[in-house]
């Protein structure tokens, strides 16, 4: 039962994603843009073929198999696995409800919506969603406790090195 939590988190990031890709689709015309916080945020609606951020990929079809065997090994990762990290297994359920929520739209729409637009003028970054800030950031945190955790056998390594033998 523990596990569930994971997915909740995974299925809240989807129906999220999805519910606010569809009242976009439904409230605003391809290409419309509306100011939420002056210039620096807008509401944007774009569609896009690629991957996330917009970032063009050859072969679709690859990469959508792609995410799909993904999304697939995540899942059963989290279903599995007992003994991690809990920030791993949180920021690990960002990311598949993210890869989902995009899988989605790319299998049965062929283009994912997009629509938070942040920048200054004419320096934007590229349109998102709700899905690809759940990938962005469960992959920034998975990086963190990669880059910055200590194990145990890392913080007595220094102690065993600087024993010297005795003559």
């Amino acid at each position: 039962m523990d596990r569930l939590r994971y997915f909740v988190l995974s299925f809240f990031v989807v129906v999220l994603d999805q519910a606010t890709k569809w009242l976009t689709k439904k409230y605003m015309m391809l290409s419309e843009s509306r100011q939420v916080l002056g210039d620096f945020l807008r509401y944007t609606y774009i569609e896009n073929p690629g991957m996330a951020f917009g970032i063009q990929i050859g072969n679709r079809t690859l990469f959508t198999i792609f995410s799909v065997a993904a999304s697939i090994v995540i899942f059963a990762y989290l279903l599995k696995t007992r003994g991690d990290r809990k920030v791993v297994k949180w920021s690990l359920s960002l990311v598949l409800g993210g890869a989902i929520g995009n899988l989605i739209d790319r299998v049965f729409r062929g283009s994912v919506v997009d629509f938070i637009d942040v920048g200054i003028g004419e320096l934007r970054w590229p349109v998102f969603n709700v899905a690809d800030s759940a990938v962005t950031v469960g992959m920034i945190i998975l990086l963190v406790v990669i880059l910055f955790e200590k194990h145990p056998e890392e913080e007595t390594a220094p102690l065993k090195e600087s024993r010297s033998p005795q003559s």
